[in-house]
């Protein structure tokens, strides 16, 4: 069955949305025009608002509404340590763990030359430039385990080396409260050859 042309674009928009797929757009797309038309204003104007509004931080590359983020100018945090991830989202997840009070660097992604994406796509001028200032004591790694995750954080520390800055790469293998039965073997093996001293 067709719905009309404007169902039909509002269903196909928020199929953009990672995890929305047609049934799920289709069922929010009648849930606002039947339950809930306020919410749905509301929701297009914080929208049309964000997306206006809210850009990249200038030192971090963070998404934020202001030139400078609040992470980069709070003076409590420890502007020696500088802790690169590769989202925004990542940066909520090491804030959520309330362990980390240093600064970030944001690349917006990872080396992947199949993709077409080279260190001029993640700031990488910009990286450099934050290590030339002398401020940096120490740079973390915590880029995703994953193939294109671990290329990058060689390159990264290979551009680090020359700057005389500590380079620390965070840890990976088995969860905290994980059985080792259930790990998987490449998650384990990683876990036995970056063993620390107890």
């Amino acid at each position: 069955m067709s719905f009309s042309p404007l169902i039909n674009s509002l269903i196909t928009a928020l199929r953009c949305l990672p995890g929305v797929g047609p049934k799920s757009a289709q069922r929010m797309v009648f849930h606002l025009l039947e339950r809930d038309k306020d919410g749905g204003r509301e929701l297009a104007r914080i929208l049309e608002e964000t997306i206006c509004k809210v850009g990249r931080c200038q030192q971090c590359r963070t998404l934020c509404e202001e030139p400078v983020c609040r992470l980069c100018t709070n003076p409590v945090r420890d502007h020696s340590t500088l802790c690169v991830v590769e989202t925004p989202a990542d940066v909520m997840a090491v804030e959520h763990t309330g362990g980390y009070r240093g600064i970030y660097f944001v690349l917006m992604g990872h080396l992947s030359p199949l993709d077409g994406i080279g260190p001029e796509d993640l700031g990488i001028d910009l990286f450099r430039a934050r290590l030339a200032t002398g401020e940096i004591k120490e740079v973390i790694l915590a880029t995703n385990p994953t193939v294109e995750g671990e290329a990058t954080a060689h390159y990264l520390a290979e551009a680090t080396k020359t700057q005389n800055i500590r380079v620390t790469r965070i840890a990976h293998g088995v969860p905290f409260g994980g059985e080792l039965e259930y790990i998987d073997g490449g998650t384990l093996a990683r876990a036995l050859s970056a063993r620390a001293p107890v």
